[in-house]
């Protein structure tokens, strides 16, 4: 027995048993708790328990797979039998919606749903690694590999074109505001995924609109942890794990990359006969007499495969306690963790502390209050930063000569320099000890709620939340580093950026029977919400050495100008929604919102976004309630308008800013306009339709969802180009529409179940189809590598259309387009027989069109096995790494393709003839760049056994699991890179663009989950 309290009058002994109500076997492990108190029991191997109640008090019974089930302690019932119905989907649990709760039954728009528990059957560094492929409709891009990569979140498609197309993410009721943070994070990136106690994804609108200006990219509802109402309970849960790199990318080695070297100063004199007969080739035999490099005869000492050298075997530790306790009026909980994560790359790493308290108490039969205050420091080592010289260290893995070593005998660094001719980047190991990219984040999320019951069925809630993040960023390039500063001696730099957000809610919620059919759900509130931001930078250069790096700036003899910016917003907001609940069948809701953001002109400062949706729960009716095999049956369909304001503060206002003038031979700052005004910029909305079928056959032992949707975005926000005779360069503006067209289906199924053995199976895939359908002025607007145009989808890659290299049957015609045999062959799309801008066509799309996942889940007694595969496809990669390491021969190491250059006996290929750099090449994104981006991913593989009852009870314990798994297990595509789903590019439409990408790991992890 646990619980351990003192006896109440009349209690007694009562035995039982608890037995499968399909096929009459004994269920051991079942939960039995006496309700209200914390005296409770599970059973043994058995399916056996016991413990102490008295007359009246109601047992709970309840076990994973099965209906939870009361029973009362009455007289004579010291052995009772308990049988337990099995439970495939429970159609009453209670899912969060925005403010509020309902029944998943009772449900009229779309939405889905994530346990604790299956979000820790992948433990990650953040809660968006951790949803990926949980729920259709829901893209997860988990873009780099770095210790808490950046991972792109996209519901039913881009809605936008500006900057904000990740959803709105609301944590116990607090909205988290969309910020830009260091390297592409966002707020959601530092909430501890540990903490989760459930989260729900609404889709719809009928689902977002009750958030109207923010929901038109989909809304997350994370709801964490709270309290234990049934006495002290202290969970831990930890797990160790070590990440490999599962592929490398093939490169020369040193005979082959000397070979290369050799060949392409041979055809120097064919592609550059000016310069070859001005003698500005050298031959590189000559020069190969370093002896740190080269023996007497010219052969390499040195054969480095960088990859190894730059990878590791990185280590994760990750550890959770919780503690929580009370009774069913107060509650408490205490929760902390530790995460040290490092990265493959080596002095890449993550280390994350993270606290939270929780408190809910009854004070009167008419109040509740209660709170949550969390708080984060997380210290990332980055060597993947965006931004000029951020992909330095990554490069050189790939760039960093074979014949140099990691460093001489000296102990002195080797670099890519000390070959003479080469670019002289440093090699990635000095890269990455002498360049220090640390980003510290401490974030404060807290809130405090008071429930008022103001009369049966009507209950007013207020709540008063904020949000803090602070962030700085440490930089320093040290003053050896060629190419990051060398010429500077030394770069450093702090940047301060700290945002504030704080929101006060109150709205009454009323829920009444009108009849024995009829019932009501109503709700009405108003919202304050202000954030409030403020950067600073200072930097200097030219140190006298590396010792103080970043920690003092006023070391550097060349002190920059130091640099700050503030901005500010608000909303004001009123919402409300209506459920008319029609006997158990018919479900009717209304919602809407009106907001007011001051990011907009006074004439539009204002919107409205409503939304209706109705359901038919045909499954209730006579016809089919009965029904041996339909067991249910939801039709629903919505139809509702959402928006979108997040744009910086104040695009609608001209701007000041900074101007630097010589005057009188000293430097004068002044003051000027910066940034044109737009008083007509209004709100970008969403229009959106869905159609959805729930059905579940066989006592919901085979469940389907499917739902069709079409979303409309109008007045869409934007950055956008203006003609720089105006004085200016860009202007926010409202610049078009797009459409987002899709399916969604799911799937879940229980194959085999009996008593020892349960199988199983969800899938769930989906497709979206994106177009935008109007530009203002119709004119195409480039972002990055991408380019927006009408009538095709947004993240669309633009270049030539390679057609492999030109033979020596079509001399004369490469000639017409100054080309050569052994030249790249670019399409003349136009035919206009020039080889220009006007030849750049549509080569692919970043955006896959479906993606899913299927997942397997076998239990045997007290084992579980489950197999997690992703799949995604219709999309493209624009591995950019190819322009430098197949392009530039002779200066930097290569691919290994290049050995399949083209020859006079070797034509049929994509690899242009060999040569110097000098000597010409054509670096633009063409369609061989733009590879097959469709993979096949085992995502996770997990084993894990849980103790037997009677077993952990003995040594003090209610609950031992321990578990392995291995994620990214495997890797199924055609493309060449590291990995396909990716996103290197600081632009919200590069998805899909690798530039220098940091691998994904293999991670082989242990852990352990303990509860007493």
């Amino acid at each position: 027995m646990i619980g351990g309290q003192a006896m109440a009058q009349g209690q007694r002994t009562v035995s039982g048993t608890v037995l499968s109500q399909e096929d009459q076997e004994l269920i051991p492990g079942v939960s039995v708790l006496v309700k209200g108190t914390t005296r409770g029991t599970v059973t043994d191997i058995d399916g056996e328990f016991s413990l102490e109640a008295a007359n009246g008090e109601v047992l709970v019974v309840s076990f994973i797979g099965y209906e939870t089930q009361e029973v009362t302690v009455e007289s004579g019932m010291d052995q009772i039998e308990i049988f337990l119905n099995s439970s495939f989907s429970d159609l009453s649990e209670v899912v969060v919606v925005g403010y509020g709760t309902q029944k998943k039954s009772d449900l009229t728009g779309a939405v889905g749903s994530v346990s604790a528990e299956a979000l820790q059957e992948r433990p990650s560094a953040s809660l968006n690694q951790a949803l990926s492929g949980r729920i259709q409709g829901v893209n997860v891009s988990v873009n780099s590999g770095r210790p808490g990569g950046r991972a792109n979140i996209r519901i039913r498609g881009n809605t936008s074109v500006s900057i904000a197309n990740d959803p709105l993410y609301v944590i116990d009721g607090v909205i988290i505001h969309a910020a830009g943070l260091a390297n592409g994070s966002t707020p959601i990136d530092y909430i501890n995924p540990n903490d989760i106690a459930s989260v729900e994804v609404l889709k719809d609108a009928s689902a977002t609109a009750i958030y109207g200006a923010r929901g038109a990219n989909g809304v997350i509802l994370v709801t964490t942890k709270r309290g234990s109402t049934s006495g002290g309970v202290i969970t831990f849960d930890t797990d160790v794990s070590v990440g490999v790199l599962p592929k490398k990318i093939p490169l020369l080695n040193s005979e082959e990359f000397l070979m290369v070297e050799d060949i392409a100063y041979q055809n120097a004199q064919k592609y550059d006969p000016t310069g070859w007969e001005n003698g500005i080739y050298r031959d590189p035999q000559l020069k190969r007499t370093d002896p740190r490099l080269f023996d007497a005869n010219g052969n390499p000492l040195h054969d480095t495969d960088w990859q190894d050298e730059s990878f590791r075997q990185a280590v994760t530790q990750n550890y959770q306690l919780g503690l929580t306790g009370g009774n069913e009026k107060d509650s408490y909980g205490i929760y902390v963790n530790h995460r040290n994560e490092e990265g493959l790359m080596r002095g890449s790493y993550l280390k994350r502390y993270a606290g939270r308290f929780v408190f809910d108490s009854q004070i009167k039969d008419w109040l509740k209050v209660g709170g949550t205050l969390s708080y984060t420091d997380q210290k990332e080592s980055q060597v993947d930063p965006l931004g000029a010289g951020g992909i330095i260290a990554m490069r050189q893995v790939l760039e960093a000569l074979p014949i140099i070593p990691v460093k001489y005998d000296d102990g002195s660094w080797a670099g890519n320099e000390d070959y003479p001719g080469m670019e002289g980047g440093n090699n990635p190991l000095h890269v990455v000890e002498d360049r220090v990219y640390m980003v510290n984040t401490q974030t404060m999320l807290g809130n405090l709620y008071a429930n008022f019951s103001l009369a049966p069925g009507l209950e007013m809630r207020s709540v008063l939340a904020t949000n803090i993040i602070n962030q700085r960023v440490d930089y320093y390039g040290g003053r050896m580093l060629n190419y990051i500063a060398r010429n500077q001696r030394g770069d450093a730099s702090v940047m301060n950026d700290r945002l504030n957000s704080w929101q006060f809610e109150n709205y009454l919620t009323y829920n009444t029977d009108i009849d024995e059919n009829q019932s009501i759900n109503a709700l009405l509130g108003i919202s304050w919400q202000h954030v409030d931001r403020f950067n600073s930078t200072a930097r200097s250069q030219d140190f006298q050495d590396d010792y103080f790096k970043f920690n003092n700036l006023g070391a550097g003899a060349n002190v920059f100008q130091t640099l700050s910016g503030t901005s500010a917003y608000g909303l004001n907001s009123y919402f409300g929604r209506f459920n008319y609940n029609l006997k158990e069948k018919y479900l009717l809701t209304f919602t809407g919102r009106i907001d007011g953001s001051s990011k907009f002109g006074a004439a539009n400062r204002y919107a409205v976004f409503p939304s209706a949706a109705l359901a038919w729960r045909v499954s209730e009716e006579d016809f089919l309630k009965d029904n041996s095999i339909i067991s249910n049956l939801k039709l629903r369909s919505s139809y509702g308008v959402t928006g979108n304001s997040e744009i910086p503060a104040y695009q609608a206002l001209a701007g000041m800013g900074n101007y630097t003038v010589i005057f009188n031979n000293s430097r004068s700052i002044g003051l000027g306009i910066n940034r044109l005004s737009n008083p007509d910029l209004r709100w970008e909305k969403t229009f959106q339709t869905d159609i959805g079928l729930e059905l579940g056959l066989f006592n919901n032992r085979l469940t389907f969802e499917l739902d069709l949707y079409r979303k409309l975005t109008e007045d869409m926000l934007l950055n956008a180009p203006v003609p720089s005779s105006s004085g200016y360069t860009q202007v926010t503006q409202n610049i078009g529409s797009m459409e987002n067209k899709g399916v969604e289906f799911a799937l879940n199924s229980v194959n085999m179940v009996n008593k020892d053995f349960r199988w199983d199976t969800h899938f769930n895939i989906s497709r979206n189809q994106n177009e935008v359908l109007e530009l203002t002025g119709g004119a195409d607007i480039f972002s990055g590598s991408t380019i927006i145009r009408e009538g095709e989808p947004v993240s669309s890659f633009f270049g030539f259309v390679h057609q492999g290299t030109w033979d020596t049957d079509e001399a004369d015609l490469a000639a017409q387009y100054f080309k050569l045999p052994g030249d790249i062959k670019y399409e003349d799309v136009n035919g206009d027989g020039a080889i220009n801008d006007n030849d750049r066509v549509i080569i692919g799309q970043g955006i896959p069109k479906g993606f899913g996942t299927l997942m397997n889940t076998f239990q045997y007694k007290n084992f579980e096995l489950m197999v997690d595969l992703q799949f995604m496809y219709g999309n493209q990669v624009l591995w950019r790494s190819k322009h430098s390491a197949e392009d530039r021969q002779g200066i930097a190491n290569s691919f290994r393709t290049v050995l399949n250059a083209w020859t006079p006996d070797n034509q049929n290929t994509n690899i242009a003839q060999l040569r110097p750099l000098t000597a010409g090449y054509n670096t633009f994104n063409d369609s061989d760049r733009a590879q097959d981006g469709s993979f096949l991913r085992g995502r996770n593989l997990l084993f894990a056994y849980t103790f037997e009852p009677d077993l952990i009870q003995r040594i003090k314990l209610n609950r031992l699991r321990a578990f392995v798994s291995v994620q990214n297990f495997f890797l199924s595509t055609k493309f060449q890179g590291y990995d396909p789903e990716v996103s290197t590019s600081g632009s919200p439409f590069d998805q899909g663009v690798d530039l220098y990408s940091y691998p994904k790991p293999r991670v082989f992890m242990l852990g352990v989950n303990i509860a007493l």
